[in-house]
């Protein structure tokens, strides 16, 4: 384990790491149980924050109940071996704690830390994670319950119940638990979407420099920070705020929350958005070879499909062909993506 290593983990844990850094992590902590420097940096860590406890004044057990409900849902990952499933588990998702646990006769550390994290004596951050191609389930410690997309964060503090306030980078489904007294807020960059009890999906992944909220029950309120601009949104509409203009539209909602359900769904999308859900789903990279393609649009439904399957589907509904380029080895010792290239047929 070579010293720039820890400015690595340090990235790693503020969730500010590249898509190789995080490669490279999820690598060293697969394997790096007999890692003797690895091990004794943990156990440092490990004994400064013993030191500096507070766990008199804030109750974590919400965080236990989190990562047992994590651990019940990968249960049926069959494909991994117990060890190291439950390894990566813990190191997607980033919490308040380092938990040492032994397993199998094995020491496995988890390094959720909130070294960097503490706000104040009485108050830290914790994060949940989902990784690419994969969906992580989430309860909040005001009862608050639902799941976060391929490659989304949510982050929020604690003590929480009465300031029930959450970041989101990705997307997300909410069934929010009432509470006249103390509403709940999700920010999304420049935006914030304000509810007291209802449930609903958010989607604002970075990358694609949009905000998109359907709501399914209850009402919400969509903010603008920029121009303070307050717009309610109500049962089955949708809103996109991009490029600083707001749009709503009446739509089935069934359609943007059936991803939470293991299922996707496209009605009447356009190819380039058919691409882009695909990427995220099966953690791939797509070309489309043909500007033309951008006029096609595809209705479908898809669960615990192969990605051979679903492009096979789409090619035999319209003239498109497909090419796959499989994964290959990085000179850093990670792969990079499976890449798509999608183009019209001749």
């Amino acid at each position: 384990m070579k010293e720039y290593d820890s400015e690595k983990i340090e990235r790693y844990i503020k969730g500010i790491a590249n898509d190789s850094e995080k490669a490279y992590m999820d690598s060293l902590f697969l394997k790096g149980e007999n890692n003797l420097y690895l091990r004794n940096c943990l156990n440092k860590d490990w004994d400064h924050i013993l030191s500096e406890s507070t766990s008199d004044e804030v109750n974590l057990s919400h965080i236990l109940d989190r990562i047992h409900h994590t651990l019940r849902k990968n249960e049926n990952q069959k494909e991994q071996k117990p060890l190291r499933r439950f390894i990566a588990v813990y190191m997607r998702t980033a919490a308040v704690l380092m938990l040492p646990l032994i397993i199998a006769g094995g020491l496995i550390y988890s390094y959720l830390s909130n070294k960097h994290q503490t706000v104040n004596d009485h108050e830290v951050t914790s994060m949940i994670y989902a990784p690419m191609g994969s969906r992580v389930s989430f309860n909040l410690p005001d009862g608050t319950v639902g799941m976060l997309n391929s490659g989304s964060s949510l982050s929020y503090s604690i003590p929480f119940a009465k300031n029930r306030h959450v970041r989101l980078e990705g997307e997300a489904w909410f069934e929010v638990s009432h509470d006249e007294n103390h509403p709940f807020e999700i920010s999304t960059g420049t935006s914030t979407v304000k509810v007291l009890g209802t449930s609903f999906n958010v989607s604002a992944y970075p990358a694609e420099n949009y905000v998109e909220v359907v709501l399914l029950h209850g009402k919400v309120e969509f903010l603008n920070s920029n121009t303070n601009e307050k717009i309610t949104i109500l049962p089955s509409e949708r809103l996109v705020f991009q490029n600083g203009n707001i749009s709503k539209s009446v739509i089935d909602p069934l359609k943007y929350n059936a991803w939470k359900d293991g299922k996707l769904v496209f009605r009447g999308d356009p190819m380039a958005e058919v691409a882009r859900r695909i990427e995220r789903w099966y953690n791939v990279k797509i070309e489309l070879g043909d500007k033309e393609l951008e006029k096609y649009s595809f209705r479908a439904t898809f669960q615990d499909d192969k990605l051979e399957d679903v492009l096979r589907y789409l090619s035999l509904t319209s003239p498109i062909n497909y090419k796959i380029t499989p994964r290959e080895q990085m000179p850093d010792g990670t792969l990079n993506k499976e890449e798509v290239t999608i183009f019209l047929k001749k």
